[in-house]
């Protein structure tokens, strides 16, 4: 296929890489001066974008997808698909689908989950929302790109399925990091912790594949000083969009809500800027009852 791929960051471009690793004709453009194996570079987006029969993005948020959207959905051809794998509000992913339905386009919106090691080992699962006939025309794609696609539904599915999927997770590894702070002032050894938490009910993925205490349970950001591997502010990023939904849904989210705003204080009045999401146990591990 003949591929424009707009967002050639810490995901976009090795995403880009595999798929012209893959044999596809692949044309980029990023903000930034950048240079990927296997990547023709455009002087814009609309370039990029033009004569392709599949363009992806990979944006910051919804505000620039839509800008973006306004400059390519004009000059792509007929029948081809636009891809967005942002991570974006649903308002934004379901105005852009119909911007694209009413041009003649496929549309699909397919946030990932996996990270910058999915991004680049070709591992990243894929959440798409759109017609069966968008899906189908993305998802050779997707399994070049990752190992899993999941088709969740119409337009802006693949946004919702991520925002709640990534709300547990902020949830989960907030118990989980209190859950340790906790034992450390019972004087509970962490590994003994582990061991009984990881095969008991307590067990999640945040325990027991990205155990945020260094030293336990398998090679995790905790075990590197707490380098990130999805950092704080991205969390913050998807819970804060996770209560846009739910004001919008006029969902009762506490618990999100409720991570929303620590994950705020940790980011923006604490350490954690720049800090895995993790790192939220050494916040923990400083405070008292009060």
């Amino acid at each position: 296929m003949k591929i424009g791929f707009i967002g050639l960051g810490n995901m976009g471009g090795p995403m880009a890489a595999n798929l012209a690793k893959a044999g596809h004709d692949v044309t980029g453009f990023d903000m930034a001066d950048v240079s990927i194996e296997g990547v023709t570079m455009a002087d814009t987006g609309a370039e990029a974008a033009a004569g392709a029969d599949v363009v992806i993005t990979m944006l910051p948020n919804g505000k620039i997808l839509r800008s973006v959207a306004n400059e390519i959905i004009p000059v792509m051809s007929k029948d081809a698909a636009l891809v967005d794998c942002s991570t974006v509000d649903v308002d934004s992913a379901k105005a852009v689908a119909q911007q694209a339905e009413a041009a003649g386009l496929l549309s699909v919106d397919a946030p990932v989950s996996g990270g910058v090691g999915g991004a680049a080992g070709g591992t990243l699962t894929f959440m798409a929302g759109g017609s069966s006939a968008a899906f189908a025309k993305a998802e050779p794609l997707f399994d070049i790109m990752g190992q899993k696609a999941v088709h969740c539904g119409e337009a802006g599915a693949g946004q919702s399925a991520k925002i709640c999927n990534n709300m547990i997770l902020g949830v989960t590894m907030i118990a989980t990091c209190e859950a340790f702070a906790l034992a450390d002032k019972l004087g509970l050894d962490r590994q003994k912790m582990f061991d009984v938490v990881s095969t008991s009910s307590g067990y999640s993925w945040t325990m027991n594949a990205y155990c945020p205490a260094p030293g336990v349970g398998p090679q995790s950001p905790s075990d590197n000083g707490y380098q990130p591997g999805f950092a704080a502010e991205l969390m913050l990023k998807d819970l804060r969009l996770s209560q846009q939904a739910a004001e919008s849904a006029d969902a009762d989210t506490p618990m999100g809500e409720m991570a929303s705003k620590l994950y705020e204080q940790f980011v923006e009045n604490e350490d954690g800027l720049g800090m895995d999401f993790s790192a939220m146990l050494l916040r923990f591990e400083k405070r008292g009852r009060g």
